[in-house]
């Protein structure tokens, strides 16, 4: 992630060579600078023989990047060099590379060595997650807060009712104090707290049952009390430890069961658990029946060695986990005691986990105590704050202790994820950035605008001013058709001064020829369309079918509902493709997870997802949709057309592997379908396109929104999950309604994200948003590079040429290629996706040395623009006026006219060369390789 003051990490690649490296002749150097949408071309004589005399040139032609910064320079002899451009250009800015490419490799070289230190450490004697978080609490003790001086206006205890159910029910309140001045502070551990009557005893802030009845707990905290209404019942009854409910919890926060430990694929010390307890059934039969028994001993339970292991009475190579005299401790003694009861079918399971209070705003330096409750499926409420696990997400703003002691440690938005029994939830720390209230006027285009605005309020951000409209017209030409616009129509813009012209650059774009080409190579990176897994025919139909539901608008649910029911040649059928994408219900249930609902569900295969709450019931049941989806060689065309068949088979079912038997199709939280005959696949669509799925909406608004602003609210855009929450869960909703009342129109959503004043911001870097490093919260426009098919079509059309591609006419653009499979290497190196997984992480923006010394030094660029009938020999040919060669090169490539520092700057190189041709070969070879070209701001 780059920002405008801070240069993307390209421009390394860019840099000035060192001076042992610059010729001892006199040379000719361009510097490019871009300032404010400014750049300034200076020529300069360097003796190179003095690197001090270099130095000095150099510091008094430097140019400090705001803004869009550009700094390009270009070293060369006048006439000698012309053809060994090559020589002079690239190797002088290998050599810097190399060292910084060398800097990296041995960096991430020793981290890897690291890592693998760590991870064998791991593997010999694991220590328990809880150790670790204790250990980081004691060792970063954190900034220091102080509690507030305002009067205490209310008090507010969480929850607000309690009932405790059994003798070991116990629930953990929080107090928190609303003062005067806004703040609220958590008095916790200062409350006095006081029982009504003999029904209930209280330590450490956690309420204990000791007999029946109803009762009063009093809360006071600075002259200021609350009564909290307390249930009891059987507080004395002979309940039974629950090994589902309880002992698993217990070997959870003893990390017992993790996979570094006894949860590994085959155990360790001849002991294996299933991974995170998610296994009830099998865990019971290995503690209890396995090992001929000797395990546990029911007749002296502190002789087992359940408990004399992780206690340390016996030797154990996972150290020590449980302390003798805890009341984990107790609660296994009074399992075995009550005879090890074994776990029952009919022990209810977590349904969701309730966080209390959801989320704070806090200081730098304040604690918060969390509540964890969890809903059973019986409906029963149960506090599991002891025996929940806690994971900061971003360790360097908020911290917390395996007791759910939250301690906020800077300024931002972090995210405490609390998980137990299958179920994950996540507690939101918001610290404002500045400690005053931000004001700034920012009048609203619809309701993105709305709510990014007090999103920014809330932690004290301020958004860029907006963009220029040149930089308008680029921004959305490259997100909506990934092409450049013409020297024209940037012209018409500029020239146009009705209020509405960006409105009608927006309908414009969205109605070109160009959107269905772009699209459809963005649908064919998601439904990997590659003819070594289509075949060719496969293939063409897969496109032509993507490109005819684009150029309909088709909508999206229609769209899914197609691939999802396809049947019928996968020649004939384009949407039947989608069936050879996989090979057999899990992996296509898989797909149609991350592509349609942006959940990545393939962890739970095998076993629950660690931190979601997917479970194998739940990707079994999903496969089962497809379980009688059968696939055949067409007798037609035969062995050698390889066309392949998708029908549908009137019998078929999914086997649940590990609990056995026909595993009955059931979409995520919902009921199992019953099976009357018809086409699974149609109820599988219709709930997968119901306005009362929240994935599936929600999934595309932040795949759009991302494509649009950068990133996505979400980030991975295909990695939805409570425990990644966005970065603006109103907006994230909004538009997911916005999808869904408009009936999944695409364009309606593309059009709505580019009308706001949001999407409009410059990438300037403004006081006032800069501690927002990675733009998070979108305060200003997110910068990054070209995607591969952009970049080369930008450069045909900035050079005036066009690439032949194999098996396609010529004048195919980059973007019309139908799959990866076409020989490119300039677009393999620039970072092509191969289409070989279901996943947006395979298209790389990132930069690399190869596409970087490809662009500075490499022969397609080099060669484009010297060649015969390209757009420098054309404007030379036709006699053009200096100047209007100038304007239409920056109008090509940067989409602007030039200032006119640039445009004196521009004339005076090129006069001074030796030959006008050489010069405006240069000026356009600086600007390709110049950020402004490169990357999409």
């Amino acid at each position: 992630m780059h920002t405008a003051s801070d240069p993307p990490k390209d421009s390394r690649l860019l840099a000035s060579p060192p001076s042992h490296l610059i010729p001892r002749k006199p040379a000719m150097t361009l510097k490019v600078c871009e300032r404010e949408g400014v750049i300034a071309i200076v020529r300069r004589t360097v003796e190179a023989s003095s690197s001090a005399a270099m130095e000095r040139a150099g510091a008094a032609d430097s140019c400090r990047p705001a803004s869009v910064a550009t700094e390009v320079q270009l070293t060369c002899k006048p006439r000698a060099c012309r053809q060994r451009r090559k020589m002079c250009f690239g190797w002088k800015r290998a050599r810097p590379v190399l060292g910084v490419m060398a800097d990296c490799v041995r960096m991430t070289f020793g981290r890897l060595v690291l890592l693998t230190i760590v991870l064998a450490g791991l593997g010999c004697c694991w220590v328990p997650t809880w150790a670790y978080d204790a250990a980081k609490a004691a060792e970063k003790k954190g900034p220091t807060a102080n509690p507030p001086t305002a009067p205490l206006v209310r008090l507010e205890v969480l929850p607000g009712e309690i009932v405790l159910d059994g003798p070991r029910a116990r629930q953990q309140i929080v107090v928190l104090g609303h003062h005067q001045d806004g703040r609220v502070w958590d008095w916790t551990r200062q409350a006095k707290l006081t029982p009504s009557g003999s029904q209930i005893r209280v330590e450490q802030a956690t309420v204990y049952p000791q007999s029946d009845g109803q009762t009063n707990l009093v809360v006071e905290v600075q002259g200021r009390s609350v009564t909290v209404p307390v249930k009891v019942e059987r507080a004395n009854a002979d309940v039974p430890v629950s090994f589902s409910l309880e002992v698993i919890p217990v070997l959870n926060k003893l990390g017992c069961n993790q996979g570094a430990c006894h949860g590994a694929q085959y155990g360790r010390g001849g002991f294996k658990l299933s991974l995170l307890g998610f296994d009830p059934i099998s865990d019971y039969a290995e503690i209890v029946r396995s090992a001929e028994g000797r395990r546990v001993v029911l007749s002296d339970p502190e002789r087992s060695i359940l408990l004399g292991k992780p206690s340390l009475q016996m030797e154990h190579g996972g150290g020590e986990r449980l302390k003798r005299g805890s009341w984990e401790h107790r609660l296994l003694v009074t399992w075995l005691e009550d005879g090890a009861p074994a776990p029952s079918v009919n022990d209810p399971e977590a349904v969701r986990l309730e966080i209390l209070p959801p989320r704070r705003l806090m200081k730098p330096g304040e604690y918060q105590q969390l509540v964890v409750r969890v809903i059973w499926s019986n409906g029963r409420v149960e506090d599991v704050t002891p025996l929940a696990q806690y994971d900061s997400l971003n360790d360097g703003l908020a911290s917390v202790t395996p007791t759910g002691l939250v301690q906020c440690l800077g300024k931002g938005e972090a995210y405490i994820m609390v998980r137990f029994c299958g179920q994950a939830s996540v507690f939101q720390v918001t610290s404002p950035y500045t400690d005053t209230l931000v004001s700034f006027d920012f009048p609203a285009n619809n309701y993105i605008d709305q709510l990014l605005a007090a999103k920014w309020r809330s932690l004290g951000l301020t958004p860029s001013p907006i963009c220029s409209d040149a930089e308008f017209l680029r921004r959305i030409y490259l997100d909506t058709i990934g092409t450049l616009p013409t020297p024209e129509e940037v012209k018409a813009v500029l020239a146009d001064t009705s209020p509405d012209k960006r409105q009608k650059a927006i309908d414009r774009v969205l109605n070109r020829p160009e959107f269905v080409d772009f699209w459809a190579l963005k649908w064919g990176d998601l439904l990997r369309n590659n003819r070594d897994l289509l075949q060719q025919k496969g293939m063409w139909s897969l496109h032509n079918w993507i490109r005819a539901s684009l150029r309909d608008n088709k909508p999206l649910d229609q769209f899914v509902r197609e691939l999802v029911t396809a049947q019928g040649s996968t020649y004939a059928e384009g949407a039947a493709n989608f069936y050879r994408l996989g090979r057999g219900p899990n992996e296509w249930a898989e797909i149609a997870s991350q592509v349609f609902l942006g959940i990545r569900v393939q962890c739970a295969q095998c076993h629950h997802h660690p931190f979601e709450k997917w479970s194998q019931d739940d990707y079994w049941g999903l496969a089962a949709f497809f379980a009688r989806v059968g696939t055949k060689n067409s007798q037609e065309y035969g062995l050698f057309g390889r066309e392949t068949v998708v029908y549908l088979r009137p019998t078929g079912e999914v086997t649940h592997p590990r609990k056995g038997g026909v595993v009955k199709p059931k979409p995520f939280e919902g009921q199992p379908i019953s099976d009357d005959g018809s086409d699974r696949r149609q109820k599988l669509a219709d709930w997968l396109t119901s306005a009362n799925n929240p994935y599936f909406a929600r999934n595309f608004a932040n795949r759009f929104w991302g494509y649009f602003m950068g990133r996505g609210l979400v980030e991975p855009l295909d990695d939805m999950r409570a425990t990644n929450p966005p970065t603006n869960p109103e907006l994230l909703d909004a538009l997911a309604k916005d999808l869904v009342e408009h009936r999944f129109d695409v364009k309606h959503l593309m059009r709505t994200i580019m009308s706001s004043r949001a999407y409009q911001l410059s990438a300037e870097v403004t006081p006032g948003n800069a501690v927002d490093k990675e733009n998070l919260y979108f305060a200003r426009r997110t910068i990054r590079r070209l995607t591969a098919e952009q970049l080369a079509d930008a450069i045909d059309f900035a050079t005036g040429t066009q690439t032949k591609y194999q098996g396609l006419p010529l004048g195919t653009r980059a973007i019309q290629l139908p799959d990866s499979s076409v020989p490119s290497y300039l677009l393999d190196v620039l970072g092509r996706p191969p289409r070989v997984i279901t996943c947006e992480c395979e298209r790389s923006l990132s930069p690399n040395l190869a596409a970087a010394l490809h662009l500075l030094n490499g022969d397609v660029v080099n060669q484009k623009i010297r060649q015969p009938g390209g757009r420098v020999d054309r404007l030379l040919q036709q006699n053009r006026p200096l100047p209007a060669i100038v304007e239409e090169l920056y109008l090509v490539t940067l989409s602007r006219p030039p200032s006119p520092e640039e445009m004196q700057a521009a004339l005076r190189e090129i006069q001074q060369a030796a030959n006008p041709r050489f010069g405006v070969e240069d000026l356009l070879w600086t600007l390709i390789n110049s950020r402004g070209f490169l990357f999409n701001y």
